[in-house]
């Protein structure tokens, strides 16, 4: 979030950050990170009770105890939620550039690659260049078409449909691609009315980052790795329909370790002592 600060501002919000851990811990932790959003000490979990995410599997006897479900609210003037993004995994975070696209469809501002055929454009990146264990992040392509070219969207039946896919990795998990709202067109050659997509659009793939010593194990010392796949339409214009393409994809990002270092003993959390000791 520290990174993407200025960009929220931007779009009208500001960033702060509310955990259950002491204002000592989360000085420390600010220093070591150069961290200069406002971050809220909320050591009873008041706040995290209000929002509704205080992690109930956590027994009071812990030294957690009182620790949030991670996840990032946006919230209007008046306090309301608008949108809410939580994970699965209270390991898994998802990154700050995500929510900015979903938000405000705001570009990565990151390395871009591009492809170019007879039929098509497409500038595609990631939303992150360098990544992190447990961090979800988007690769995104955009495509431009030109006029009275169309590509099929995924539910078209008995033709073959534009298909966004990526290569099986141990790297990291990928979820299910997104399409944008297909445009119903209607093709006097075979007189039928088909869903397309045509001119400008967008498709969207979240990946997953797998957890650290996973990814420590099949990294083995290396700290960049390599996202491939391919995606595999067919165009049409409004004579011919042109033979089946697959374009190779591949995105490169770097990937940083986390952060495991321990604030002092004398601020760490502790343990409450049992109950009938002191």
């Amino acid at each position: 979030m520290q990174q993407y600060a200025d960009r929220f501002r931007r779009e009208g919000l500001g960033v702060v950050v509310i955990t259950y851990d002491s204002v000592g811990i989360l000085a420390d932790f600010a220093k070591r990170q150069n961290i200069t959003i406002p971050a809220i000490s909320d050591p009873k979990s008041e706040i995290i009770r209000a929002f509704g995410v205080f992690n109930t599997h956590v027994p009071a006897n812990h030294m957690a105890y009182g620790v949030p479900f991670p996840g990032t609210f946006i919230v209007d003037a008046d306090g309301i939620v608008r949108s809410k993004y939580f994970e699965d995994s209270y390991r898994d975070r998802i990154s700050a550039p995500t929510l900015l696209l979903r938000e405000f469809g705001s570009p990565a501002g990151t390395r871009e690659y591009t492809a170019r055929t007879s039929h098509l454009e497409m500038k595609y990146y990631s939303t992150r260049d360098t990544v992190r264990p447990n961090l979800r992040f988007t690769l995104v392509a955009d495509f431009q078409l030109p006029p009275k070219m169309h590509v099929y969207a995924p539910e078209v039946q008995g033709y073959i449909p534009i298909r966004f896919e990526l290569d099986p990795s141990p790297y990291f998990k990928a979820h299910p691609t997104e399409y944008p709202k297909a445009e119903i067109l209607f093709l006097p050659a075979i007189k039928e009315m088909v869903p397309v997509f045509q001119g400008r659009y967008q498709v969207r793939q979240d990946v997953t980052m797998a957890a650290n010593d996973a990814l420590e194990t099949v990294l083995n010392g290396a700290r960049e790795i390599k996202i491939r796949g391919q995606l595999r339409y067919q165009a049409c214009d409004d004579k011919i329909c042109y033979l089946p393409q697959n374009l190779p994809l591949e995105w490169t990002v770097a990937v940083a370790p986390l952060d495991r270092q321990r604030v002092p003993e004398a601020i760490q959390h502790k343990a409450p002592a049992p109950s009938g000791e002191k």
